[in-house]
């Protein structure tokens, strides 16, 4: 009996070590929040990273995926202004930034004990004037990314126009 378990051991290792290997997917989305309200600005950064200084929304629609290997694609279509009165007339409902990036921010363990907000973020991808992109990358993710957020960034400066989440308003 005391062979039969030490080889059944001996097999379920190798298969657990395979586990970590494989491409999983860590991260499925099919909704943004788009920067709006208290997160337009400075005031209230997330994970360090602060929104645009008008509000967006998501006209149309968004599908995302993470796996644990990196990969990230996000099909955006609508990314654009608001019809919000801050925002200049000829800017609603409309995209004014040539390309979009994305950021992966992951918690992860820097040292024993302290954890630290690692931003991965993409090349530029296309968009267009009507907010539309396909985002397809591989990252760098750190070796732990605990609770992933993903952001849709401006492709000329450091500021998000959408965040996974989902407002039921």
């Amino acid at each position: 009996m005391t062979k039969i378990i030490v080889l059944l051991w001996l097999h379920v290792i190798p298969a657990g070590a395979l586990a970590k290997d494989r491409n999983r997917v860590v991260l499925d989305f099919a909704t943004m929040y788009g920067v709006d309200e208290a997160f337009v600005g400075e005031d209230n950064p997330i994970r360090g990273i602060v929104g645009d200084e008008l509000p967006w929304r998501i006209a149309r629609g968004v599908h995302g995926r993470l796996t644990n290997r990196g990969h990230l694609r996000i099909r955006v279509r609508g990314l654009v202004f608001t019809d919000d009165p801050e925002v200049p007339p000829e800017k609603r409902g409309t995209n004014d930034e040539s390309e979009f990036r994305a950021v992966v921010s992951c918690l992860a363990e820097d040292v024993p004990g302290h954890v630290a907000t690692v931003n991965v973020t993409t090349t530029a991808f296309p968009a267009t004037p009507s907010g539309d992109s396909d985002i397809d990358a591989q990252l760098e993710l750190p070796a732990e990314c605990v609770a992933p957020i993903v952001f849709v960034f401006a492709g000329s400066e450091d500021k998000w126009f959408a965040v996974t989440g989902f407002s039921s308003e």
